[in-house]
């Protein structure tokens, strides 16, 4: 997890452009979303009607993994910022379609965890 949280494999160039607040709150992501990754993909689980948790993208599923931490653990932040930032981060990194993916199993889990 070091290697993660040390952000060594972000483009040294990118990595310095950040400031330490935006470093210290990523770190708390990561952190948390791998201490709590069993809890974060049943609830992802939960959400997929019709398709295996094994073929969900790469991309898709790092993004809903953080978000999931963030709508479970994350309650100072409001949930429409979460799931408003993994759509704009999907429909950037994923597929055509990620960005409804996404949001169907965000607004899924956050209907049962978070209310509305």
């Amino acid at each position: 997890m070091d290697r993660l949280l040390d952000f060594s494999w972000m483009d040294e160039t990118k990595r310095a452009s950040l400031s330490e607040e935006t470093l210290i709150f990523a770190r708390l992501l990561i952190k948390g979303t791998v201490e709590n990754l069993q809890i974060v993909d049943r609830a992802i689980s939960e959400q997929l009607e019709h398709w295996d948790f094994d073929r969900v993208g790469r991309v898709d599923l790092g993004i809903l993994r953080i978000s999931v931490y963030c709508l479970l653990y994350q309650k100072d932040i409001p949930y429409t910022v979460t799931i408003d930032e993994a759509i704009d981060i999907s429909k950037e990194y994923g597929t055509d379609d990620s960005y409804r993916f996404v949001n169907g199993v965000l607004d899924g889990i956050r209907k049962i965890h978070v209310g509305s």
